[in-house]
């Protein structure tokens, strides 16, 4: 469990890293599934911390997360999020998961997925593993690692 003093430092430290970072931004942060902190950053002109498919925002989200550990002396599950990036790309990914799925049941076909980080694997592999019609299964190696949809094999009885 989170205490509201371990949410409070985590919103300091991201405050102080964007100040650090020269950018104007508003920090709120909030408790995420009683395990994890999502700190959500609101700033008017986001692109330069997000960067191409969200690598700076992933960086940076490195780096706050070592400052977080060090500060608090402990592990602790903190996320960052720059104008809703993460969470529009999960809403994309898991539409992407389904749309994938759909037409590899109607077309019986194959379908491979781009190039995905392990993070967004995850989120497809998660949309689609209740799914009892197609199956989900991570090809290459990094960092060309991608999802290919498959009809799932039925059992021989």
């Amino acid at each position: 469990m989170i205490s509201q003093e371990t949410l409070k430092t985590a919103k300091r430290i991201a405050e102080e890293l964007f100040v650090r970072l020269e950018a104007d931004a508003a920090v709120a942060s909030k408790i995420q599934e009683e395990t994890s902190i999502l700190v959500e950053v609101t700033m008017k002109e986001p692109q330069m911390f997000i960067g191409e498919k969200g690598q700076t925002l992933g960086e940076i989200q490195h780096v706050f997360r070592m400052m977080v550990r060090k500060k608090l002396q402990e592990q602790a599950f903190v996320f960052l999020d720059i104008n809703e990036y993460r969470k529009s790309k999960e809403a994309y990914l898991r539409e992407l998961a389904r749309s994938a799925a759909d037409e590899v049941a109607l077309l019986k076909k194959d379908k491979e997925l781009p190039v995905m980080s392990s993070s967004e694997r995850r989120i497809v592999h998660m949309e689609l593993g209740e799914r009892t019609d197609v199956v989900a299964e991570s090809q290459g190696e990094d960092p060309d690692r991608r999802i290919v949809v498959r009809i799932k094999q039925q059992p021989l009885t």
